[in-house]
């Protein structure tokens, strides 16, 4: 009895039970609804249910009622048993009239996509990177040519750690560089600005370089799945050759608000990376197939005829073969991460695979919509909600519907570059949004320093994240209209 009241008045979080209940009521009227309630011609059951849990998905990830790969759990677990072709019976209806069922094996390949193998591959390559520390021989050799001077030494955290988390998780990739800057704090003032900066350095640069390749940051992963299922073909090296320069002025901008906002009271810094690593046979295994996997994935296709997806396989298996990566390793790997995009990638094929796209292409006039007005929501949506809750949901909640939206508008969008522009659009206005400690892991992990105030990251991020927001949008029009992506 005891247990039962602490779990009612103590660890039971209240405001969550309620969120969590609302949902749950929310969800279950929209899935007893008449049909003819949506206003689209031609919806089947199968179809309504899926919007019930298009729903259920919205109010779980913005609510966080329940941790958000819990959400992605629950998405799989429900199109499985009420809209699969292995659903219960009574679900499933007589032959043909509930409406065309998913695969359920299609289903479950979610967990295995070729995109979450991309995933995997770059977090291998993190894991085995800070094992053989080949992290700690990077960040000492790519900081050195940026002196002692503070403003160059700030430069030069914000761009490795830009580079870092094109191929590393940036959660990864912020802890690792947060670590190598507390020597650096010894060397100033402890009232001074200049910490600030080099705090929020960190996350800046872990937030917009994960821009810069397809596996940098799940909401990349989502476009660049889309685009490629759509027949808008867009390869990891043409990603990066695109997207890099971007970023790269972002960084820069960055850079100089930083300086502004945050400056230094002393002039020079004393650097230095520590930790004691020598190059064995394990740190050339891994250097040698870093430097490999990544030269693939930029020219692999073209050269070689191999796809991004394939070559992520490579340094898991060479590290496996080699044990350099061991069975306990792979307990670093964020499972919670590839939990959220399985659950992104189940939502999109619920909408294809059930035909509610298609229905609700011909049934809504997207055609008429202005281009310009559906840019400018779809990335202001994207950039507030990313703010608030994780931008791997947000992703994977707006990309489904943009992709329909795009569908429907046809030609229309050709004045701000077409589908890509939108598309693409939602991965740039996603890693932009880093107002709050909670709008990203990176910015929590500065925050739990103790070094920085939330009023401090408000500023510099938003105004870093703003400007960069516009400054990409008017990149991607001019490159998707020309054709270069």
């Amino acid at each position: 009895m005891t247990s039962v009241r602490k779990f009612l008045t103590g660890d039971f979080n209240q405001k969550r039970a309620l969120m969590f209940g609302i949902t749950a009521l929310l969800t279950f009227i929209v899935w007893n609804l008449p049909t003819d309630f949506f206003g689209i011609e031609g919806l089947t059951v199968v179809q309504q249910r899926t919007i019930a849990i298009f729903v259920m998905a919205v109010l779980l990830w913005v609510t966080e009622s329940i941790p958000a790969w819990a959400t992605s759990v629950t998405i799989i677990f429900v199109l499985l048993f009420c809209v699969s072709d292995s659903a219960f019976n009574f679900l499933q209806g007589s032959e043909g009239e509930a409406g065309k069922l998913l695969d359920y094996q299609g289903i479950m390949a979610c967990f295995a996509d070729p995109t979450i193998i991309l995933f995997l591959g770059g977090f291998v390559l993190a894991i085995a990177a800070t094992k053989s520390g080949l992290d700690v021989i990077m960040a000492r050799t790519l900081i050195m040519p940026f002196g002692h001077k503070s403003d160059n030494v700030l430069l030069g955290f914000i761009l490795i750690t830009g580079i870092f988390s094109m191929f590393i998780s940036n959660t990864a990739t912020a802890a690792m560089m947060l670590t190598f800057l507390t020597p650096v704090f010894k060397s100033l003032p402890a009232n001074g600005k200049g910490r600030i900066a080099l705090t929020m350095a960190i996350p800046i640069g872990a937030n917009f370089g994960g821009m810069g390749t397809p596996i940098g940051t799940p909401p990349n992963a989502f476009a660049f799945k889309t685009l490629n299922e759509h027949g808008m073909g867009i390869g990891f090296g043409q990603w990066m050759l695109v997207m890099i320069p971007l970023v790269i002025v972002m960084l820069l901008i960055s850079w100089v608000i930083l300086k502004h906002l945050f400056p230094f009271s002393k002039r020079t810094i004393e650097l230095e990376i520590e930790g004691n690593v020598e190059w064995n046979w394990r740190t050339y295994v891994v250097a040698i197939t870093f430097i490999t996997t990544i030269f693939l994935w930029v020219f692999g296709k073209d050269l070689f005829g191999i796809n991004a997806n394939t070559v992520a396989m490579l340094p898991i298996a060479v590290f496996a073969f080699t044990r350099v990566i061991t069975g306990d390793d792979l307990k670093d790997i964020d499972w919670e991460v590839i939990w959220m995009v399985a659950g992104g990638f189940a939502l999109g094929l619920a909408m294809n695979g059930t035909g509610l796209a298609q229905v609700a292409v011909k049934s809504i006039p997207f055609g008429e919509w202005n281009p310009i007005v559906i840019l400018l929501i779809s990335g202001i949506l994207c950039f507030a909600l990313s703010n608030f809750i994780s931008n791997t949901a947000t992703a994977a909640l707006l990309i489904p519907i943009l992709t329909v939206v795009c569908e429907g508008m046809g030609d229309a969008l050709a004045p701000i570059g077409g589908t890509s522009t939108i598309i693409i659009g939602i991965a740039v206005a996603a890693s932009c949004a880093m107002s709050l400690p909670i709008s990203t892991p990176p910015n929590a992990i500065a925050y739990s320093t103790g070094l920085i105030e939330q009023k401090d990251m408000a500023k510099a991020g938003f105004i870093s994240g703003f400007i960069s927001l516009v400054i990409g949008y008017i990149a991607l029009i001019i490159l998707c209209k020309y054709g270069v992506l």
